[in-house]
């Protein structure tokens, strides 16, 4: 199970926190449940809740803006899904579309998901040196697409569907 996405009292997407800290901020009356696992439960002497996937703070808070998602190895995984840009497979590595021997630095725009072999196989070259084109653009996400797409596959596809549209 993964972490439980916290929306500002707005309904914009804040953070992820653990399901623990999510538990905690709802039996505080700090935040309601927008969405629970649908057969989880948390439950102890005196309580019994549905496990909190999405949460909402019942106060606004104000977070200064951010322009840009901070670039991580993660991030970029997560970002393509997990999925080769240059042949479709399952990724494990990040590829550098520019080299960084050739200039190339550590940016949304210049790294791709990418398998191990085909890394390997392209080595020091762009993707034109080296015959092998990339089968989608890298883009920047935003801080919003940044964290809803952290939550996962699964959990993305079970967040409600004006939520998970906001991040498509």
């Amino acid at each position: 199970m993964r972490d439980t996405l916290v929306l500002n009292a707005s309904f914009e997407p804040l953070s992820t926190v653990t399901l623990k800290r999510a538990v905690v901020l709802v039996l505080q009356s700090k935040a309601v449940v927008e969405q629970a696992h649908p057969e989880l439960r948390m439950r102890g002497a005196a309580v019994d809740i549905p496990a909190p996937r999405v949460i909402r703070l019942c106060r606004y808070v104000r977070v200064p803006f951010r322009r840009q998602a901070p670039w991580s190895r993660r991030g970029v995984l997560v970002r393509d899904r997990h999925r080769c840009a240059y042949c479709g497979r399952r990724a494990t590595t990040v590829d550098h579309v520019v080299p960084r021997s050739q200039g190339g630095r550590d940016t949304w725009l210049n790294t791709v998901a990418s398998c191990a072999e085909d890394n390997h196989r392209k080595a020091d070259r762009t993707p034109e040196q080296a015959g092998m084109p990339l089968l989608r653009e890298p883009f920047e996400p935003t801080p919003a697409d940044a964290m809803l797409l952290s939550l996962g596959r699964e959990e993305f596809e079970a967040l409600p569907a004006w939520l998970a549209r906001s991040a498509a």
